[in-house]
């Protein structure tokens, strides 16, 4: 739901809260306010979920659209904010109404939290539940057609409640597998695998994994789309509930959501299924014999080295004698007169070609203003990379005479293909480019990255399993605790899985 379309509702819903707060006072209540107590204490609990969308840890610590929001809230309130991380929805909501905890950030949809004793804080975000399948495979087009098939969810979750109730209402034949140790992402590999045929999941944790499983797509979206919305205690009196809607209403909030939106969407678009299965190959095939080099440039110049091949494969597709029309070559398609002034002597020499490149970065990136932060200030550099520094600042002169943030990465991706209009690059010192091959560039190679950080850790959650049974370890298999949901008999009545 776009930030501006929802000012209304959120002034109006906080008028109310405003009358509800008044009322305790006219009724002689003494007890301090939660908000207050929060306050005094110094510090608020939240839980929250370890999963792509809400919370998660990285290269640079914790993580995710969820935490960064919640961490901005407790900032408006003065407090530490103290993060309690579980894997599901019945755990968070345990925690939440134990009496300690003040809010659930974890990307629950109302529906999913309707039958708990919670109240909502302002819808911020919407979703919708998509059906995945394996492309080439039959394509469902109704939750009819899945019967038969192997069809699993997460335990406890929105979509295992959408099946009990379509097999309670239409469909009492429809069979399925819930389980309690997986989460969306193993199920879609499961998908892609083919060790099942069908998965249900929420529009945004298949946005994330598209690039990565690029053999899956939606087969239909079920139902309506819903509404995200941070969780309180329904017991809990209306003063936190209230400045969580003055949160919401500030400029400043508005301006976060879409840095986030940027930070961790961004980059994520419908990826080229061809494409994709190319890169995902080379990965495999061609990558191995490239790595060390990149590790050795990532570690002097201070990148990650999995950004630097995923630009390395946008520039050449790792092909080390690669050339353009305009002469520059080699994997990280260097110009004669830039490998000359990097010292790079042969630019078709793989470990040569790698280390020029990264330091061409590293050196754009020095050049940049420092008031452009990470991680925009890597986008920039690519950016630069791709259509020369002298475009990039011309464009950033642009966003700060049209009023954006020249500092944002999102605002100049905006900015950048006007300068092929002539109304806007007469204005500027540089000239005409084709801007908008700078933000496919940096966008391509983020999908990258994205997919070889996702087989990274794949692989070391391999190798831990490998190393656990080697030292005798028990490694328990995944699929042990789940429950299967049987169809319904005559006069049987709803099924309860011991799961939930």
């Amino acid at each position: 739901m776009p930030y501006t379309r929802m000012l209304t509702t959120l002034k109006i819903a906080r008028r109310l809260l405003m009358t509800l707060a008044g009322t305790a006072i006219l009724t002689g209540s003494v007890r301090p306010y939660l908000l207050d107590q929060i306050k005094d204490s110094g510090t608020l609990n939240v839980v929250t979920r370890n999963s792509p969308t809400a919370y998660f840890e990285d290269r640079s610590g914790p993580a995710g659209y969820e935490y960064d929001l919640i961490r901005a809230f407790a900032e408006y309130l003065g407090v530490e904010l103290n993060l309690i991380v579980v894997n599901n929805l019945h755990d968070a909501m345990d925690v939440l109404l134990d009496g300690d905890t003040h809010i659930a950030a974890a990307g629950f949809t109302r529906e999913q939290t309707d039958d708990y004793d919670v109240m909502y804080g302002p819808a911020y975000s919407t979703v919708s539940e998509q059906v995945i399948y394996r492309r080439r495979n039959h394509q469902p087009v109704s939750l009819a057609d899945l019967q038969g098939g192997r069809l699993m969810v997460t335990a406890g979750s929105r979509h295992a409640s959408t099946l009990r109730r379509w097999q309670r209402q239409e469909l009492p034949t429809l069979t399925w597998r819930e389980t309690t140790e997986l989460d969306a992402s193993d199920l879609l590999q499961m998908v892609s695998d083919q060790e099942l045929d069908y998965t249900l999941v929420n529009s945004s944790e298949f946005r994330l994994v598209q690039s990565y499983l690029p053999n899956l797509d939606v087969a239909f979206t079920l139902g309506e789309v819903q509404t995200v919305a941070w969780v309180m205690p329904r017991l809990a009196d209306a003063s936190l509930r209230e400045k969580i809607y003055d949160f919401f209403l500030r400029p400043e909030t508005g301006m976060l959501m879409e840095t986030l939106s940027e930070r961790y969407y961004g980059h994520v678009g419908q990826f080229d299924y061809v494409g994709a299965h190319r890169f995902l190959r080379n990965s495999i095939r061609v990558l191995p014999q490239y790595r060390a080099a990149f590790e050795k440039a990532a570690e002097k110049y201070g990148f990650d080295w999995r950004l630097l091949a995923a630009m390395g494969y946008q520039e050449s597709h790792w092909n080390p004698t690669a050339r353009s029309y305009t002469g520059v070559r080699g994997i990280m398609m260097l110009t004669q007169r830039t490998a000359s002034d990097l010292g790079i002597e042969d630019r078709l020499d793989p470990a040569q070609s790698i280390r020029g490149g990264s330091r061409y970065l590293s050196q754009l990136r020095e050049r940049l203003d420092e008031s452009i932060v990470e991680p925009d200030r890597t986008w920039m550099a690519m950016a630069a990379y791709n259509v020369g520094l002298g475009h990039l600042e011309d464009a950033r002169g642009l966003a700060q005479d049209m009023g954006y943030n020249p500092n944002l990465w999102n605002d100049i991706k905006e900015v950048l293909p006007l300068l092929s209009q002539k109304r806007y690059y007469s204005k500027t010192r540089y000239g005409y480019a084709r801007g908008s091959e700078p933000v496919t560039y940096v966008q391509n190679i983020r999908r990258y990255y994205d997919v070889l950080i996702w087989k990274d850790e794949t692989q070391l959650t391999s190798e831990q399993e490998q190393n656990a049974e080697n030292t005798g370890v028990t490694v328990i298999p995944p699929l042990t605790d789940d429950t299967s949901v049987v169809p319904l008999t005559e006069g049987a009545g709803n099924p309860q899985p011991e799961a939930l």
